[in-house]
């Protein structure tokens, strides 16, 4: 019997996978420390998720790196690098609208209006986290989960025989618009504060994070063109309704 041809888009699917996998583990890891999230780490259960799906759209393996001690040390590291600071700021805040040099000229509630308007596009709104306050639309756990969505909504529509192209171009515009910038003012913020207690797996991600989204909005943008230029927050408000990418 002779071996059946591969499916079109197979390799295309691998990497939405793949891409999917690595915006969900870091979005666990981004997020408040867990006992979970710390038992993956000390059993090496996060490197075996994530390097399959490293390997597959870097070439690279991810890294041995050690775990940190307990839960506390893990939930130390985090609040000293992403939660407390000097005068109650994080040294390393992992929302977008903390950084003035994000904001474009905009006011934070128009910038944050931007943001929402690619949930709301697909029909998302911020969680409610532990506390009953709605999660940050800008936070960086927030924009990766979505990005995660957006590939599993591209992957679907390949299955499915249909135009994978506007779930592309969504990516690649959040991408450039915030994603990217965001991880790039978290990767030199960082850098600048010299940080030691943070966790290993965190203080990688922070330092390749920034290479791998702008590899993925270039090659988004060699299939479905470059980014086009930002409306405004209210030109983009009056689009919710209507196909933004379609």
């Amino acid at each position: 019997m002779s071996t059946p041809s591969p499916t079109p888009h197979t390799d295309e699917v691998e990497r939405l996978v793949a891409a999917e996998a690595v915006y969900r583990l870091t979005a666990v890891l981004f997020g408040y420390p867990l006992a979970e999230t710390q038992q993956a780490l000390e059993s090496g259960r996060l490197r075996e998720a994530l390097t399959p799906a490293w390997q597959t759209l870097t070439g690279e393996s991810w890294p041995e790196l050690p775990a940190s001690p307990d839960l506390a040390a893990l939930e130390l590291g985090y609040m000293s690098t992403f939660v407390q600071g000097q005068r109650g700021k994080p040294r390393v805040p992992l929302v977008a609208s903390a950084y003035s040099g994000l904001l474009g000229g905009q006011t934070p509630g128009s910038f944050l209006l931007n943001v929402q308007a690619f949930y709301r596009h697909f029909d998302l709104q911020a969680a409610r986290g532990d506390e009953g306050h709605a999660d940050e639309p800008d936070h960086l756990v927030a924009m990766l989960e979505f990005c995660a969505l957006l590939c599993h909504l591209e992957h679907q529509a390949l299955l499915a025989g249909r135009d994978p192209a506007p779930y592309q171009r969504a990516q690649r515009d959040f991408i450039a618009r915030y994603v990217r910038p965001l991880l790039a003012a978290i990767q030199e913020r960082f850098n600048a504060e010299r940080i030691d207690a943070l966790d290993p797996t965190l203080a990688q991600l922070i330092a390749v994070l920034p290479g791998w989204v702008n590899d993925r909005q270039a090659a988004l943008a060699s299939r479905v063109g470059p980014c086009p230029p930002p409306r405004g927050a209210e030109e983009r408000s009056e689009l919710d309704a209507g196909p933004m990418w379609g």
